[in-house]
């Protein structure tokens, strides 16, 4: 065999896809442990090592690949208003390696996307997740008990014998929890289609609970409630009749419209109560200085940058007003209102809208809780989004862009004009 049809064939192979998968989950769950250790360029190098091999794999997988099913149109359109706001940036050279970093991490993610289905991407997640949790977790004991030092090589404060905050290899108590509630949803779908050992799967799950609860982070609270919400939810939905099946998703939606509301007008007392006073008052000093400058760009905003590391205009003129060292907007949404105007705020709520109606509509119906997993990830992207802008950049971006491409493949009119072409009737019924 020639050196090239060796090399097309490792592309191809079913290992080299596990192997992408492990290694590029691994990279971008990593990112802050990556810098730390060596330097942003050896980052930078990373992923850009990783997007070139993933694009090399899905050249040489291309008969297997369907152009209308390739990517989510909002996914597409989003990524191309980041490349055109280079027309009226005020730094063209910091929106462009911002928007490289959004491509790189893009490609990484359609490519696990397309070479891996949702369970064997749920388990390398899990297999991910628990590595970086439990070295977090080791990390931490060695930090806060043993030595009763921090390490500033890894970011940890050593608060582990105090009862946290703790932030294991993530940089931030709010990333540690973030992530602890991404693996406790992935441990327990790995555990309900038993792709782990109950002893496995205990382990796991008790990482995931225990280090969400030393994150000490205001955030984790409203997600294990959200995500506890979305849960119920689906769980009522799977198991009604299919006839009333409908009329049980508009009771749940109209309940969870209530609730909302109901929380809102109680969002005083809620805040009192998670006792993130302080927290909260942060975020919203920031965000009223952000739609100040929103005011004057509404509709194309100041140019795409992502991360707020690069200095961009206006970010250092938001910092100084508030005498404050901000890396992001805390808020996903107003980060992108900031950063693409209105019209990428469409765009980005459309994207995760439309993939989570789509998720949800397959895991109501589909016998296997695999199904379940996008959804519930779709709604801690969500309501992360509203505390942090992690779904813009790194782990959050690909686990988006991961979700909406599955729920673009189980559910999408694009599968319907392809299967027309194929010849092949699309159901969704209750299989496996």
């Amino acid at each position: 065999m020639s050196p090239q049809r060796y090399v097309v064939s490792l592309l191809a192979s079913a290992g080299f896809a596990r192997a992408y998968t492990l290694a590029g989950l691994g990279a971008v769950f990593g990112t802050f442990l990556i810098e730390r250790m060596t330097s942003a360029v050896t980052l930078a190098t990373i992923v850009i090592v990783l997007a070139a091999i993933g694009a090399a794999v899905l050249v040489t997988r291309r008969e297997e690949l369907s152009l209308l099913r390739f990517a989510p149109t909002s996914l597409i359109g989003f990524i191309a208003l980041a490349l055109v706001s280079l027309l009226w940036t005020t730094s063209r050279s910091g929106t462009m390696t911002g928007w490289l970093t959004l491509l790189g991490f893009t490609i990484i993610a359609v490519t696990v996307g397309h070479v891996r289905d949702t369970l064997q991407t749920v388990r390398a997640l899990g297999d991910t997740l628990r590595w970086l949790l439990t070295i977090s977790l080791g990390l931490e004991l060695l930090s806060g008990v043993l030595l009763d030092l921090p390490l500033t090589a890894f970011g940890i404060e050593g608060n582990l014998a105090l009862g946290g905050p703790i932030q294991g290899i993530f940089g931030t108590r709010n990333m540690l929890g973030f992530v602890a509630v991404v693996g406790l949803i992935t441990f327990v779908i790995e555990w309900r289609t038993q792709s782990i050992d109950r002893v496995l799967g205990m382990y796991s799950v008790a990482l995931g609970g225990f280090l969400a609860l030393l994150s000490a982070s205001p955030s984790v609270v409203v997600l294990a409630a959200a995500v506890g919400v979305a849960t119920t939810a689906l769980t009522i939905v799977r198991h009604a009749p299919a006839h009333r099946r409908v009329a049980v998703q508009w009771i749940l939606g109209a309940l969870v419209a209530v609730a909302l509301g109901v929380a809102f007008a109680l969002r005083h007392l809620i805040i009192r109560l998670l006792d993130a006073g302080s927290d909260f008052s942060t975020r919203a000093d920031l965000w009223n200085v952000i739609l100040d400058y929103v005011a004057q760009r509404s509709a194309t905003g100041y140019g795409w940058f992502g991360s707020w590391a690069g200095g961009q205009y206006p970010v250092p003129y938001i910092n100084y007003q508030l005498s404050d060292h901000h890396q992001s907007a805390l808020n996903a949404y107003f980060d992108v209102l900031l950063q693409l105007g209105w019209l990428g705020l469409a765009l980005f709520l459309l994207l995760g809208g439309v993939a989570t109606v789509r998720s949800w509509l397959v895991a109501s119906v589909r016998r296997s809780v695999v199904y379940a997993w996008t959804p519930l990830l779709l709604v801690t992207l969500a309501v992360e989004s509203m505390f942090e802008s992690f779904t813009l950049t790194g782990a959050g971006w690909v686990l988006l862009v991961l979700c909406a491409l599955r729920a673009g493949q189980t559910r999408s009119w694009r599968q319907n004009i392809d299967d027309a072409q194929t010849g092949t009737i699309p159901t969704l019924g209750p299989q496996g």
